[in-house]
């Protein structure tokens, strides 16, 4: 008989699989039809299952807390960086720190679990797509109409990059489009018109750069950011510009409403003397770092805490009334590079730790 394979060699083998699966977003049907295959339904049942998305679960106890661990399927584009292969103690290619990696520890908790040990909590396995998108791409709205039994989570995982550590919290998420007017004319008689981009100029440089500003909440320190990461203007070489755009990016901490967020961004478009126009605003999430499960997950794996710099579906599960934390294996300044890689002692970390916080503890 065959030894058994060891945990890291597993966990490395089921990320490379995932990640040899092409997922850009809005293609993750070939990479929901592996996941659901892949997990065992023993233990286990395949509650929905729509828009490649997938939810598996235990049965439900009375009187029992319900742990819902969820991971996104897609990926950025490719570049360059499929097939993937391990080695030097990574696993490398495209999607492998964010998040198969973190799909890869899923599948095989839902393998451990179909040993059927006693647990400390009911568990669901969240399988999604299009998280690499707008947030109004997002499929977690719809699944939460259609499911709302996963509401009943008393904490939601995203196993999203962290480097092992949990991220509390995150950032909002706000792009504007600034627009600075003119008037067109020939450039041999640039008086006869008025300039857009020299508008834009004199106007982003009354309020570029913004001053960051810290916010402490429950202790972890978010840094809240607007850049200018787009600009445009001009349609030919012999013509004065009657319109410039400059693209503004709000990184807001967890203590702004979005409607907040607006208005600061508002503000500064007055400042600028621009027209401004919200293309995007998805709301931060609380910090929850003080209940007793994420007391628990703590515990199990002697986890830092740190605030999520950026901005992930933990907003989506808070604003549906479910407290989130990120945890899990990817590198973070990995994610969506050409190089992206994962460590397999993270894996390794995030898989055993998340087997101590489920699993019944002996007296």
């Amino acid at each position: 008989m065959p030894a058994p394979r060891s945990p890291a060699k597993q966990l490395a083998e089921t990320t490379l699989a995932l990640v040899d699966i092409p997922s850009e977003s809005r293609h993750e049907t070939a990479a929901a039809a592996w996941v659901e295959k892949a997990v065992p339904q023993g233990r286990l049942t395949l509650e929905h299952r729509d828009d490649d998305t997938l939810l598996f679960s235990t049965e439900r106890r009375t009187g029992t807390p319900l742990v819902l661990l969820a991971g996104h399927l897609d990926t950025v584009p490719a570049q360059g960086n499929l097939p993937g292969a391990i080695a030097d103690g990574f696993v490398r290619g495209l999607g492998a720190s964010d998040m198969k990696a973190g799909l890869a520890v899923m599948v095989e908790l839902a393998r451990w679990l179909d040993e059927g040990l006693e647990l400390a909590a009911d568990v669901a396995f969240l399988f999604f797509p299009r998280e690499e998108l707008p947030q109004e791409e997002s499929a977690l709205p719809a699944f939460f109409a259609s499911c709302p039994a996963a509401l009943e989570a008393e904490l939601a995982i995203m196993l999203e990059p962290t480097d092992t550590a949990i991220h509390a919290g995150c950032l909002g998420n706000l792009n504007a489009e600034l627009v600075f007017s003119g008037e067109s004319a020939h450039s041999a008689r640039p008086w006869q018109g008025h300039n857009a981009i020299e508008h834009a100029v004199a106007g982003l440089a009354r309020i570029l750069p913004v001053p960051t500003r810290v916010v402490e909440l429950s202790g972890l320190r978010f840094v809240e950011v607007v850049s200018a990461t787009r600009i445009g203007g001009g349609i030919a070489s012999n013509v004065i510009p009657d319109r410039a755009t400059c693209l503004l990016n709000f990184r807001y901490a967890p203590d702004r409403t979005a409607r907040e967020a607006e208005e600061r961004i508002r503000e500064l478009a007055r400042t600028a003397g621009a027209e401004v126009t919200i293309a995007g605003n998805s709301q931060p999430a609380p910090v929850v770092v003080d209940t007793p499960l994420v007391a628990r997950l703590r515990e199990a794996g002697n986890l830092a805490v740190e605030p999520k710099q950026a901005w992930t579906p933990v907003a989506e599960f808070a604003a549906a009334g479910v407290d989130a934390v990120n945890f899990g294996p990817g590198a973070t300044e990995f994610a969506h590079r050409r190089d992206e890689r994962v460590p397999i002692e993270s894996l390794v970390k995030v898989f055993e730790t998340l087997q101590r916080f489920l699993a019944v503890r002996s007296p």
